[in-house]
């Protein structure tokens, strides 16, 4: 797991919401600049990520935000629905430092993916999470026979996943350019919104343990 959560309680909480105050005070600031003048607005394009970054912590010890590996979460999480997600800026940041830029990093961001899935399905198998959750993510980092081997259903997203992956574009960019290697723009405005029930996932386990084992090998080839 990120290491920023093996503090002392009590400081993690201060530091998360310090965090947080310093993260959240420019809006005021941008949204008095936009009532004067409305192009100012376009700036919470460059300020949202700063935003997410600053939230992440606090997200995190709330509850927001459920981790099933350090770079998978599930966004308010309950019985009915796992939202899934890729980790943040925050968690990447603190998380993949450690490793090469591409290969290394985008190997091992897909088996933090998998090892996510695998400890859903372990919550699953233990009755913590009932099989009849539906878990619903985006397709943009798997290609899509990987989501068809995984057992995932694919769909066209809703506007407000568009306008979630949008909104995260700056973001997504520089963490896709060093998974990449390369700068490279990841492709959003064709991603799909993926779904499987909580059963069908405990069924494709030994894929995915298969996948996992198979990306484990291979990343140990690249370090």
């Amino acid at each position: 797991m990120n290491n920023f959560y093996n503090q002392p309680n009590f400081l993690l909480w201060l530091e998360a919401i310090l965090l947080m105050i310093i993260g959240f005070s420019p809006t005021f600031i941008l949204v008095e600049a936009g009532y004067v003048q409305p192009i100012y607005y376009l700036l919470f394009l460059i300020y949202l990520p700063i935003l997410q970054f600053s939230f992440t912590p606090i997200f995190k010890l709330s509850g927001i935000y459920t981790y099933y590996s350090p770079m998978l979460l599930g966004y308010m999480a309950n019985e009915k629905q796992i939202d899934l997600h890729s980790g943040g800026s925050f968690d990447f940041l603190f998380v993949m430092r450690r490793f090469n830029v591409g290969a290394e990093t985008r190997n091992r961001i897909l088996l933090y993916h998998l090892e996510g899935m695998l400890n859903i399905i372990s919550l699953i198998e233990e009755n913590k999470v009932p099989s009849s959750v539906n878990i619903v993510g985006t397709s943009y980092f798997f290609n899509d026979r990987t989501i068809n081997k995984l057992g995932f259903e694919q769909e066209k997203p809703s506007i407000l996943y568009r306008i979630n992956l949008m909104a995260n574009f700056i973001d997504l960019i520089w963490m896709y350019s060093i998974a990449r290697g390369k700068f490279s723009i990841p492709k959003i405005w064709s991603a799909k919104k993926v779904k499987i029930n909580g059963s069908k996932l405990v069924d494709k386990k030994e894929v995915i343990m298969e996948l996992s084992e198979r990306m484990s090998r291979r990343h140990k080839n690249d370090t």
